[in-house]
């Protein structure tokens, strides 16, 4: 969904979203919670428990009618082998009623569609991205296993909402369900309804600066980060120095961003409050997270003519780089990238029946990842992780139940754990993460940062602590060896000798 660590209103936003804010009051949130830099290779570590490489999307998935993003590599063929495991799979092998509604993303070729994986039921888009009012073929959105045409009054967080629900109130309620609703808000293109969008214009009027600055101020006094923290640098010019005109541009796409956020929150509200009306709230459990940083894509000032705009048409519309350093607020850089910006999410979870009352509205600063949910659903579901299906060989997870978090702010993972996209990668053991930001001229350039100290990652320990440095990148090593990860450099190469 795109969505930055300080967007919504429980981490520090001033993006109104009540239901969220209300789920985190009666929930615990995670402040270091992990996600895989992108779309894709978040969704096939959530919903498989490995390492993306793993699952075979340790680039993208192939998009609809290509095969750009395989490269006859195991690791990296652009949509789900067969040596993993769903959570939809896992999940209805233990009695539940398994539905799926939003964004799939994990390869388009039939026998990775979502009721192939698990799923009794799905709703939306097997590509990425699509026009939020007018997904169009390839992009289009699916009814099970059939494409559909939609309505004038289509739009994707309402409609996706509106689906789920209907598969909750027509289950048998003998049986429990595990729900899949995966927003693509807010994921460009920034589109949401004229009357969403209109009370947040000129809000934004006051520039990126004092945005980030005002929620940084409210992070700290929330908790979710350390007084003694600092904020990174900004990315961009300074408000003042981009005129007039282009401060109006921009405070209507951040308006529109806004929009996009706070229709989402709405759907949740939607979605809460049938669980309350038919009695299932106490003893849902309910996890909201984000699949990776804010996005920059699209430059300083974001795609698309400023004429498009508060329209239903339009594809490539973002709202830039400016409005991204915000929204990752205290962080560096974004979406793509494994420094935090990249790989922070806001975690939730809720579950009236499993959270003491006097646990309810904390705060977990430990540190979590995707591959966990696999582990906490397999112990919340009782159910039996496989070790082959169909004759073929399923690769054990990677992660730890979270759920002694909810008992106590305690360090689950005492042994590392690993991130890479696009040569970009990083170590995360402890107090300490050994990233590295990949470029064509230096693909190993490592810096080392004391993230308890120091989690805008600025002050780079690399020289001042070699020794460290040298084992945390031993340790990158090894991993990248067992799961199948190539230098960047070395996927590059076997792309361009395939074209």
């Amino acid at each position: 969904m795109t969505l930055g660590y300080s967007d919504i209103g429980c981490y520090g936003g001033e993006i109104k979203t009540p239901h969220l804010d209300k789920l985190a009051e009666n929930g615990i949130r995670l402040t270091q919670f992990y996600n895989s830099a992108r779309c894709c290779p978040t969704r096939a570590s959530l919903l498989t428990g490995l390492y993306p490489q793993q699952t075979g999307i340790g680039l993208m998935t192939n998009p609809p009618g290509e095969k750009s993003e395989d490269i006859g590599i195991p690791g990296y063929r652009g949509q789900l082998n067969n040596s993993n495991v769903t959570l939809a799979e896992v999940l209805k092998s233990a009695g539940y009623h398994t539905y799926m509604t939003g964004k799939w993303h994990l390869g388009v070729e039939s026998d990775n569609h979502p009721m192939e994986r698990g799923f009794d039921m799905f709703y939306g888009l097997t590509a990425g991205a699509s026009n939020h009012f007018k997904p169009e073929h390839p992009r289009g959105v699916w009814d099970c296993k059939k494409q559909i045409e939609v309505t004038d009054s289509f739009y994707s967080s309402d409609n996706f909402t509106t689906e789920a629900i209907k598969y909750i109130n027509g289950q048998n309620n003998k049986y429990p369900f595990f729900l899949y609703l995966a927003y693509t808000a807010p994921h460009w293109p920034i589109q949401a309804p004229q009357n969403e969008v209109e009370p947040s214009v000129g809000k934004y009027m006051e520039g990126w600066e004092k945005i980030r600055a005002e929620r940084f101020i409210r992070m700290k006094e929330m908790g979710i980060i350390d007084n003694d923290q600092i904020i990174s640098p900004l990315a961009l010019d300074t408000w003042s120095k981009i005129g007039q005109e282009k401060q109006k541009e921009m405070d209507l796409r951040m308006a529109i961003y806004a929009a996009m956020v706070t229709r989402m929150d709405k759907n949740i509200g939607r979605l809460v409050n049938i669980l309350k009306k038919n009695n299932q709230l106490d003893n849902t459990v309910t996890i909201f997270i984000n699949d990776n940083g804010a996005c920059a894509e699209g430059g300083n000032y974001g795609w698309g003519e400023k004429e498009l705009l508060g329209k239903k048409e339009g594809y490539w519309l973002s709202y830039g780089e400016g409005w991204a350093n915000a929204s990752n607020t205290p962080f560096r850089f974004y979406k793509h990238w494994v420094h935090e910006g990249g790989i922070s999410s806001p975690f939730i979870i809720h579950w009236p029946a499993g959270i003491d009352e006097n646990r309810k509205g904390t705060l977990v600063h430990s540190y979590a990842f995707l591959p966990d949910i696999m582990a906490t659903f397999l112990e919340l579901g009782e159910a039996d992780y496989p070790k082959e299906i169909e004759g073929h060989a399923i690769t054990t997870h990677s992660g730890k139940s979270i759920l002694p978090l909810l008992k106590n702010d305690i360090q689950i993972h005492t042994e590392p754990i690993f991130f890479e996209h696009h040569g970009n990668k990083a170590v995360r053991l402890g107090r300490y993460k050994l990233v590295c930001k990949w470029s064509s001229e230096n693909e190993n350039n490592w810096e080392l940062y004391d993230i308890e100290n120091d989690r805008s990652e600025i002050n780079n320990l690399a020289k001042s602590n070699s020794k460290l440095l040298q084992e945390l990148l031993q340790q990158y090593e090894i991993w990248a060896n067992e799961k199948g990860v190539l230098p960047y450099s070395e996927v590059l190469k076997i792309k361009a000798e395939k074209k």
